[in-house]
């Protein structure tokens, strides 16, 4: 080699790989992103008609994702993107993105329901082709995968707990609403003045002010709209009770 050459490192890449699942949205987007915001490490954006959580869990020299995962949550289903490293095994890896998406799904449960039945059978089978590469007993790794449906089990049912105590407190919230709206609407009662009332007050205003009146004023200080006002003054001059000064 001449003296002086140099070799330019080839850079590494990872490789991608895509699966997609039927599925349905019983929720809504931001129910979607308020949830999946509550994990600190997915990066959470909210597109037209989907939801994408990225997590990125290591990057190259360039600070570019190199390991990493793309959530992608629509109307009628999830599309599951990642890579895997160079060396590696892609069967291990496939399942350890499953099991991070399983998580995700109890999470997001019941705004977003997966075809269960599919997604359990393609968990099955990269399970069970992880099973055909490895050492391991099958027992072994046949009861991690079982705690794993276990633990999904049980999050899905502390999340339906948690769904049905978030809808009590919704209808107890609606009940405290309605009851504020009756509320106002008796106090607004209360703060309105009959005719009798008002012009009442504007002659007790006339006598402090030199018989004159500023319906802004007047309306400022009792909290009365200004139309109002301008009503009970044409009343009071209709009856005599005033009299215009040009």
């Amino acid at each position: 080699m001449p003296c002086g050459d140099t070799v330019a490192e080839e850079e590494v890449a990872p490789k991608v790989e895509e699966v997609s699942f039927a599925g349905s949205l019983t929720g809504t987007f931001d129910s979607i992103v308020a949830k999946l915001s509550q994990v600190p490490f997915y990066e959470v954006t909210k597109g037209d008609n989907e939801v994408t959580a990225i997590h990125v869990e290591s990057r190259n020299v360039k600070k570019q994702p190199f390991l990493f995962y793309i959530i992608k949550i629509k109307q009628e289903g999830l599309v599951l993107t990642y890579s895997i490293i160079p060396n590696t095994s892609d069967r291990l890896r496939r399942v350890t993105v499953l099991k991070n998406l399983a998580s995700v799904l109890a999470l997001l449960s019941p705004d977003f329901k997966i075809d269960e039945q599919k997604f359990f059978q393609y968990m099955d089978s990269a399970i069970t082709d992880l099973l055909s590469g490895m050492s391991e007993s099958y027992s072994a790794l046949f009861n991690k995968y079982d705690a794993l449906l276990l633990e999904y089990s049980e999050l899905r049912k502390l999340l339906n707990e948690l769904s049905a105590s978030n809808r009590n407190l919704s209808l107890q919230a609606s009940q405290l609403s309605e009851e504020n709206k009756q509320l106002k609407a008796q106090l607004e009662e209360l703060q309105t003045y009959s005719d009798e009332a008002l012009m009442a007050m504007v002659e007790d205003w006339l006598e402090v002010h030199d018989s004159t009146i500023d319906i802004g004023e007047f309306a400022k200080a009792y909290k009365i709209p200004e139309p109002r006002v301008e009503q009970i003054l044409d009343k009071m001059v209709s009856l005599g009770y005033l009299e215009l000064k040009g």
